[in-house]
């Protein structure tokens, strides 16, 4: 008997044990329940807001339940001399999470979690505080030492909202708009990337360094958008490891018009020249793409060079269309208008079946070149 009493004893003294270490999910008190909210800005970086929310029911919110400014509230660190803000929420206090380094209307906050407090005003903006301080409850223990960062922000009148939320109400390219809405008002605070080029040109590094990276594509892909952003060393790179890179690398059309265009924007015109050279007798190099390369070469003002690539489309091609249109083309870039007559001409008469927006474009055209103007 003495052994079971002991036996049981302890059993019981683990089971107490037991419920220090873990809890049933029982509703929550208080009927704030938490919530939580994740919006991606520009593909890459990453807003998670952790929150409680809380009802109205029937209450006066601004100037009653949230008191306006700074409050004593007697417990904590909170005192007259150290009044605290509101918690922006409901029990545990409400965090924001930043994936990477943003503005917080026009500000900078470096990447990281941090505590989130609001100080309503009566009249004009409310203060917003990041605080480096994000596990503790409410703002009892709230000290401005340690602020991260405090921004003016005005809230606005909106019908009134039962359920205190977050939500993000304006969505741009690197920018996004998260308000905070409960009762009668909505305070939109606006986080964009501090760096969004670097963010990007970031994580396209990373991915190219992990499985994406075994596809030539996704390297002409980066190549390009470095190229678009002014990162033409960078561009460069990729775009050689596109043609040439160990198991992955393709020379191709696409491949080497990619580093042809990467060369043009960083300026380096003759090594694109050459390149393009090389890619126009590529697989992939079909006769649209090579009289795109043509046009282009046109509007970039070399256009005894685009004549010589048209001539060697039409002869490539055996003058399938668009050959003959090029033709014209370059025979007009070059002045020599009754060769390009001709060969506009010759357009006309082997358009592809179905195609009704060429034909009163080649019309016009003939039209032009009767009269000795240059077509394009």
């Amino acid at each position: 008997m003495n052994y079971n009493r002991k036996f049981f004893g302890m059993l019981i003294l683990s089971m107490v044990s037991l419920v220090g270490l873990a809890q049933v999910s029982t509703p929550p008190g208080g009927g704030s329940q938490r919530s939580f909210v994740k919006q991606h800005i520009g593909g890459v970086g990453k807003v998670a807001i952790e929150y409680s929310s809380p009802g109205a029911r029937g209450r006066t919110i601004y100037g009653g339940v949230v008191p306006y400014g700074f409050n004593n509230l007697g417990f904590g660190l909170s005192t007259a001399d150290n009044p605290s803000p509101w918690r922006a929420g409901a029990d545990q206090n409400t965090t924001f999470y930043f994936s990477h380094d943003v503005m917080v209307e026009g500000k900078p906050l470096a990447a990281g979690k941090y505590g989130f407090f609001v100080a309503p005003a009566e009249n004009g903006p409310w203060t917003v505080i990041f605080s480096k301080d994000n596990n503790h409850w409410g703002s009892f223990f709230y000290t401005p030492e340690n602020d991260a960062l405090r921004v003016e922000v005005s809230a606005e009148d909106i019908e009134a909202r039962e359920w205190l939320t977050y939500d993000f109400i304006d969505r741009q390219n690197n920018s996004a708009t998260v308000a905070l809405m409960w009762g009668d008002k909505k305070l939109p605070i606006k986080i964009a990337l501090a760096n969004p080029v670097e963010a990007h040109m970031a994580q396209i590094e990373a991915e190219l360094n992990n499985q994406p990276g075994f596809s030539f594509q996704n390297w002409t892909g980066a190549a390009r958008y470095a190229s678009s952003v002014g990162e033409h060393d960078k561009a460069i790179q990729w775009a050689d490891a596109a043609i040439s890179a160990p198991f992955v690398g393709q020379k191709n059309w696409g491949t080497m018009s990619t580093k042809a265009a990467v060369l043009t924007a960083a300026g380096k015109t003759d090594e694109a020249s050459a390149v393009m050279d090389e890619a126009i007798k590529l697989p992939g190099a079909n006769a649209g793409a090579i009289h795109q390369y043509g046009r282009q070469l046109i509007a970039s003002g070399q256009k005894e060079k685009a004549l010589e690539v048209f001539k060697y489309n039409h002869k490539q091609n055996n003058g399938a269309w668009p050959t003959n249109y090029g033709l014209a083309r370059g025979y007009s870039a070059v002045g020599n208008y009754k060769q390009a007559l001709k060969y506009m001409q010759l357009a006309k008469e082997n358009v592809p079946a179905g195609d009704t927006l060429n034909p009163p474009i080649i019309d016009q055209n003939i039209e032009k070149l009767k009269k000795g103007e240059d077509i394009n």
